[in-house]
């Protein structure tokens, strides 16, 4: 769908009404999202704005070893934020500073098709969970990010290689992979609510609910409140 000046309208679904909003745009028509963004006309306008500059550098160029289940062809073109750009933004615009294996995990949770970039919906989807999230949509994101190999659970050595990756080894410790060991088996102690020896979505869940600063146990993959704030007052601007 587009407007009288030919430029693409993003249609968003709140539940109650269609929003809609014109984009420079060229390669989304209409896109239908549940989000809190489109209470407030200026936030949507400034993130598809955010998104246009982030990637008018040029589409970048996806092979198939990215793409996982399809067939791509060679040297497909697509626009999007690729990990580069999203790292810079975690770290300088976030304030998400977190080692390297986790924000290659948190941008694999924001590419929704495995396309190697972050397109329109994903980045506006993604936005809206950092920004407005509630508890029960963050509880879901983080326990995805935690679940290495997407199999439903966080096991303890899931655990073990989060933790190896975030600790350093201290002076004079002669074997600090004991040490990670002890942690990983005292983090899974804790959040193993049905103590069959790994954390499912249910433990996650019931373990943050009632003690809330175990979201981010096993690293930081969110911005914090405070930051936030920050940035959706800059979006409003």
């Amino acid at each position: 769908m587009t407007g009288d000046s030919g430029i693409p309208i993003l249609t968003l679904c709140t539940g109650r009404f269609l929003v809609k909003r014109r984009v420079g745009l060229q390669t989304f028509s209409s896109i239908k999202l549940t989000i809190y963004f489109s209470n407030t006309e200026s936030e949507l306008d400034n993130l598809c704005k955010l998104y246009k500059k982030l990637t008018s550098s040029g589409q970048q160029q996806v092979g198939q070893s990215v793409i996982i289940g399809r067939r791509p062809q060679a040297n497909q073109a697509i626009e999007g934020i690729d990990r580069s750009i999203f790292r810079d933004l975690l770290h300088n615009t976030f304030k998400v500073i977190t080692e390297d294996a986790l924000v290659e995990r948190i941008f694999c949770c924001w590419d929704r098709e495995n396309e190697g970039v972050i397109r329109l919906e994903p980045w506006v989807i993604g936005l809206d969970l950092y920004l407005r999230g509630s508890l029960r949509e963050k509880i879901e994101f983080c326990f995805k990010v935690y679940d290495l190999n997407n199999d439903g659970f966080i096991t303890k050595d899931e655990i073990f290689q989060l933790f190896k990756n975030c600790l350093m080894k201290q002076p004079g410790e002669e074997d600090p992979d004991e040490a990670v060991k002890d942690l990983s088996e005292l983090a899974l102690k804790k959040l193993d609510v049905d103590r069959d020896g790994k954390i499912s979505f249910q433990d996650y869940k019931v373990a943050v609910t009632e003690e809330p600063l175990l979201l981010e146990a096993f690293g930081q993959c969110l911005s914090t409140d405070e930051n936030c704030a920050s940035i959706l007052a800059t979006l409003r601007s």
